[in-house]
């Protein structure tokens, strides 16, 4: 194809298929071709198949492809910039609306509903150029760490099929890891974003609260939002740049509008401190064998590796959130669920219960407490470093049709509930820091791990900074060999 790379076309990275169209060397159709035939090749059905869509959108981003192949040419003969994102494919999480089209959220109770207005981030991604060709599944409200709902069945992980993508942002991590998409967008309350990220070996970015603009009225829920997924760092800089900035729909969102967050450079000079366990979290010992490696690697490349100690427990971390959640969450996922109850999985009922029940014995003033102990906590463990190195979930893996209603098995030992198995829900909390999770490696069971690099509050130029290194070090193909068929 002339482009000087051995990469499949459907797995180019955002900034290499931008390259090699404004170059003409390559079409946007032949990515989206590409990826088109790798989705009817691998995505299967809902019950044994990787399943990462509610929805396609073929045909009109095929027409988009075209019309952005000729502005490539407009743009090659006039020297004019083209759009940020014209030609690239982004697979949008179905709870970001799109007007004219469903937005059903997995639920019963919403069957049928249809989006008035495009959510903001749809709204830039169109703006800048991206074709939006398909839409991913989560599970009901994006209240679960696995995804699927009887809307839309299992979504597997396309590295071990047995095993979950993660969630909620599980159908994002699922289509970029299997070569269905070039940029995905996604959505972070406790995790979301960042442990699909992990579970698939892909790059989820959890901007500092507000930097990325929501939709009233659950934008103004302090742990939320939402945010860009991809397989690279850059490309992950790429379409935060487009998603994030100042938006009259949310009053909290603030920041320039296409600026990156990526600044190269090595991280001589930086202290980069190394929490495994963020206390008592019950850290799996592959995952924790690659996130030291991880450390040793950013040792190597100059860095100092600060061991820091962290005083939380994961029984003090789940009853945080869920004094949160039974404050806001909850009572909103019952509003919204009312009259489709009958149709509930498992696990959203299990979620309202545990949400209600944490708010029964936790006032609101007794939440924000428990919220302020976290932030200040983490504060004062960071208050000598540059950057926090973690990992971001303490378990290898999740079954992909598993509820966990019972709590969660560890290697440690039974956990009380499966939120105890993430590492990324503190730094919701603490929904001020910027938090890329990157590939760490690859566990028993031959599933991606991640590691979290968390910044001090807004600080975005320096998680990405050390993201990109640990990226380019750990040197992590993306690119499961998944099973004929699946």
């Amino acid at each position: 194809m002339g482009t000087g790379v051995m990469t499949p076309l459907a797995y180019l990275s955002a900034t290499e298929a931008r390259r090699a169209f404004r170059s003409r060397e390559l079409s946007p159709l032949d990515v989206l071709d590409a990826q088109i035939a790798q989705i009817e090749a691998q995505n299967g059905d809902r019950t044994t198949g990787v399943n990462a869509f509610t929805e396609t959108l073929f045909d009109d981003a095929r027409a988009q492809a075209r019309a952005a192949a000729d502005i490539y040419t407009r743009c090659a003969a006039s020297g004019d910039e083209p759009p940020p994102l014209l030609g690239l494919t982004v697979a949008t999480k179905e709870k970001h609306g799109i007007a004219g089209l469903r937005l059903e959220q997995g639920l019963a109770a919403h069957r049928g509903r249809i989006a008035e207005h495009d959510h903001p981030v749809v709204e830039r991604i169109k703006a800048a150029g991206g074709i939006i060709h398909a839409r991913t599944t989560s599970p009901e409200f994006s209240c679960a760490t696995v995804t699927h709902s009887p809307m839309w069945g299992i979504t597997r992980n396309p590295w071990n099929p047995q095993t979950s993508p993660g969630g909620s942002s599980g159908g994002a991590g699922a289509a970029l890891a299997a070569g269905f998409t070039t940029l995905a967008t996604a959505s972070d309350i406790a995790g979301s974003t960042r442990i699909p990220a992990g579970f698939t070996g892909t790059v989820g970015y959890k901007a500092p609260y507000g930097r990325i603009p929501g939709v009233p009225p659950l934008a103004a829920d302090w742990y939320r939002g939402d945010g860009p997924m991809g397989r690279t760092v850059a490309d992950v800089a790429l379409l935060s740049a487009v998603m994030a900035g100042r938006h009259a729909v949310d009053h909290a969102s603030w920041g320039p509008v296409n600026r990156s967050p990526l600044r190269t450079g090595g991280v001589q000079g930086l202290r980069i401190g190394l929490s495994v366990h963020l206390g008592d979290f019950p850290v799996a010992q592959s995952v924790a064998a690659n996130t030291r490696a991880v450390a040793e690697l950013l040792g190597g490349a100059g860095a100092e590796i600060v061991d820091v100690a962290l005083p939380w427990t994961t029984a003090q971390i789940r009853d945080t959130i869920f004094a949160h959640f039974g404050h806001i969450l909850g009572p909103a996922m019952v509003r919204e669920t009312r009259g489709g109850e009958g149709e509930l999985a498992a696990y959203t009922r299990r979620f309202i219960e545990d949400a209600a029940a944490a708010a029964q014995r936790c006032p609101l003033v007794q939440s924000l407490a428990a919220d302020a102990r976290v932030q200040h906590e983490l504060a004062v463990a960071m208050r000598d470093i540059d950057v926090l190195l973690c990992p971001t979930s303490a378990v290898t893996s999740l079954r992909a049709d598993g509820d966990y209603l019972d709590g969660i098995d560890t290697e440690a030992g039974h956990r009380e509930h499966y939120w105890e198995g993430h590492m990324t829900s503190p730094f919701n909390v603490a929904n001020h820091c910027a938090v890329l999770s990157v590939p760490s490696g690859l566990s028993g069971e031959g599933v991606p791990t991640g590691v979290q690099i968390v910044s001090h509050p807004h600080d975005e130029a320096t998680a990405f900074r050390v993201a990109h290194v640990v990226q380019a070090l750990v040197g992590f193909d993306a690119r499961p060999a998944m099973p004929a068929g699946v």
